[in-house]
């Protein structure tokens, strides 16, 4: 569990390249912080995938929290193994579902949804 502090997500929001820079959204910092969690789970390839993952949904579905894309965005601008741009990463393509546990010390902003409901295993190869 990293514990990203306020300060380094406020100065990665103002470092991300954005692929929607005029349609800027951040719900919560809390769910930059569950984006980063899920993508650390990831494993890392040296270059970036060629298929397109609907990542913001995967994350949503995990955490059971609204995630906008500028969320995820600035996670991976905040993680160090993490490069390329949304929705490209260099992730495997083979993904890992996150223990819920990466959950447990991110407080819940009041105004995100908390249903778990549309969360499919049956989508990650991996399991942590």
């Amino acid at each position: 569990m990293n514990n990203l502090t306020d300060r380094e997500i406020n100065e990665a929001k103002k470092r991300t390249k954005y692929i929607y820079p005029d349609n800027i959204s951040h719900e919560h910092n809390d769910c930059i912080k569950i984006a980063y969690e899920w993508l650390d789970a990831q494993k890392k390839n040296k270059s970036q995938t060629t298929k397109r993952f609907m990542l913001k949904h995967y994350i949503q579905e995990w955490s059971g929290k609204y995630i906008s894309t500028s969320d995820v965005e600035v996670a991976a601008t905040l993680h160090p193994e993490i490069n390329g741009q949304y929705p490209f990463y260099n992730i495997s393509s083979r993904l890992t579902e996150p223990s819920v546990s990466r959950l447990e010390n991110i407080g819940e902003p009041e105004h995100s949804n908390t249903n778990r409901n549309k969360h499919k295993s049956e989508i990650y190869k991996l399991h942590e």
